[in-house]
C-alpha cells in the first residue's frame, strides 16, 4: 500500500515512524482503563451488597440466639415483650417483622414500630409451613404432635428483616426490588 508522503518528510523519518514505540503504553493503557475501571467499580459494588447482606444476617442471627436463650418467654404473658425486645435488637434502619408463635407481632417499617397479634396464641403449639418468607401457621395442635412434614409441633418465632440498598449493578440476584432481606424461623419447643 503506497501512502502519500509529505514533501518535507525525508525517507529515513518515514521508516522510523512505523518503528517508533514511544507512547504505545499510553495508548494501551487508555484502551484498557475503562475495562479495569468497570471491573473495579463492579467489585466494590458487589462487596457493598455482600457487606449489607452479612450485616443483616448477623442481626437476625443475634435475634435468633436471643430467642433461644429466652425460650421460656414464648407465652401469652411474655410474648409481647419478647417481640419488642427482638425488634429492638435490630438496628433502626432495618425493617423487621417479628412474630412470636402466631401471636404477638412487632412490625418496624422505616423506623416506625407497631404491635399487633393475639397474645393468647403464643401459648399454643403449631405446625407452621414456610414458603420463602411467608409463614402459614395453620391451626393450633397438641404440643409434640407429629406434623404432616414429619416434624413435631411446637412453639416458633419468625424473624424477617430487610434493609434498603441500591447497588449500581443490581443484577447479582442478592438485591430484590431495592431490598436486601433475610428470614429465620426458630423453634423453641
Amino acid at each position: 500500500m503506497n501512502r502519500p508522503v509529505p514533501p518535507s518528510c525525508p525517507a529515513s523519518h518515514r521508516r522510523g515512524f512505523w518503528r517508533d514505540w514511544r507512547g504505545v503504553a499510553a495508548i494501551e493503557f487508555a484502551i484498557i482503563l475503562p475495562i479495569l475501571s468497570l471491573i473495579l467499580v463492579a467489585s466494590i459494588d458487589f462487596g457493598l451488597v455482600l457487606y449489607v447482606r452479612f450485616g443483616l444476617n448477623e442481626t437476625v442471627s443475634a435475634s435468633a440466639n436471643y430467642v433461644l436463650v429466652n425460650a421460656a418467654n414464648v407465652s401469652a404473658s411474655s410474648g409481647p415483650t419478647l417481640a419488642s425486645n427482638l425488634a429492638a435488637i435490630m438496628p433502626t434502619n432495618v425493617n423487621a417483622v417479628v412474630v412470636v408463635n402466631n401471636g404477638p407481632t412487632v412490625t418496624r417499617t422505616n423506623g416506625v414500630t407497631s404491635s399487633s397479634g393475639t397474645a393468647s396464641n403464643a401459648n399454643s403449639c403449631y405446625c407452621p409451613s414456610v414458603s420463602g418468607t411467608v409463614v402459614t401457621w395453620g391451626g393450633a395442635v397438641a404440643c409434640s404432635a407429629s406434623c404432616g412434614s414429619g416434624t413435631l409441633a411446637g412453639k416458633f418465632v419468625s424473624l424477617n428483616a430487610s434493609v434498603s440498598h441500591s447497588p449500581l449493578f443490581g443484577s447479582y440476584g442478592l438485591v430484590q426490588n431495592g431490598m436486601v432481606s433475610t428470614f429465620s424461623m426458630v423453634q423453641v419447643q
